[in-house]
């Protein structure tokens, strides 16, 4: 009876300090300003490309329709975590309600698991291009697009309230410290009252499962594409569609990676801060590298925003 007392007894916690990225008050001023100019370019790089495609009735093809998909979640991503963690640097607490903190890490699994979609899907519409060009407009076509485009977004949305739903069977009793910079989920069960084992299950399975399914989608896709592109011989085609999809396979490799490292493998104590470095590279870094990854190796973009600077210059 005793335990349940204690149990009783012990508050429940509903608000938990970020430790966030540095302590060091030195650091403090930098990192802000960093921070802040890659969000701004984050923002203008990926909602200007949103307006670039939208204007531009050259890149109403799919393949722009997914890169502008991938554009409005990477502008999403950074949102979810960037503001707050600029306000967090010169904040006097760095405190957070469990409400907030639920919302948060909702916001952040839509967009994250979305962006895996997403690359999937790029990855096999340039399989279709490339390696079956006179199909392409008969199979990719807008209804299909839309679809791919929706089923991302869906999947997204359906993985979140999974992990949002498991959340609640959590209680916080313990500590309210959580070593990371937003509410993410793996610091959130760490300090945990309720046992996050099945949690854990769960990040391991579904994580992992879309994970998987996206990164082999991608590596089938180019393994293809590599195929198709050598029987060509022709040293300009090989070029094109080297550099098409070498920007792509950059930006999914340097997404996964840390993706990867941070939800498909046993938790522990150590890799607080080496999550919150993975962190830091896929929810501020690769939305800022996109834009910029996809657009200047891409010939019809350059074309499109030379004409746009032409005519208001």
């Amino acid at each position: 009876h005793s335990e349940d007392m204690g149990k009783e007894n012990a508050t429940l916690l509903t608000e938990f300090v970020l430790t966030g990225l540095t302590h060091q008050p030195q650091w403090k001023i930098p990192l802000f300003l960093m921070f802040f100019v890659m969000y701004l370019i984050t923002i203008m790089g990926n909602l200007g490309l949103i307006a670039l495609i939208w204007n531009d009735p050259h890149l109403h093809i799919p393949m722009y329709f997914f890169l502008g998909s991938l554009a409005f979640v990477d502008a999403w991503i950074s949102s979810t975590v960037t503001p707050n963690m600029l306000v967090y640097f010169f904040a006097e607490s760095q405190i957070i309600s469990l409400f907030e903190c639920k919302i948060q890490f909702f916001s952040f699994a839509v967009s994250v698991t979305t962006e895996c979609f997403l690359l999937a899907t790029m990855a096999y519409d340039r399989y279709v291009a490339i390696c079956k060009p006179l199909l392409y407009p008969v199979i990719m076509n807008n209804a299909l697009c839309i679809q791919l485009v929706v089923l991302s977004f869906v999947g997204g949305f359906l993985h979140a309230i999974l992990h949002e739903g498991f959340l609640f069977r959590l209680t916080f009793c313990n500590s309210n410290i959580i070593h990371h910079f937003y509410c993410d989920i793996v610091p959130l069960l760490k300090i945990s009252c309720t046992d996050p084992s099945t949690n854990f299950l769960m990040i391991f399975i579904f994580s992992g499962s879309i994970q998987v399914f996206s990164i082999v989608t991608v590596l089938i896709s180019y393994t293809f594409v590599l195929f198709t592109i050598l029987k060509k011989k022709s040293l300009k085609g090989i070029r094109k569609a080297f550099s098409t999809c070498g920007a792509h396979l950059l930006s999914v490799s340097l997404y996964y990676g840390p993706l990867l490292f941070m939800y498909v493998r046993p938790p522990s104590p150590q890799a607080d801060d080496q999550d919150m470095m993975n962190s830091v590279f896929y929810m501020i870094i690769i939305p800022l590298l996109n834009p910029i990854i996809y657009s200047l190796r891409n010939k019809q973009v350059i074309d499109s925003l030379t004409k746009i600077l032409k005519g208001n210059g």
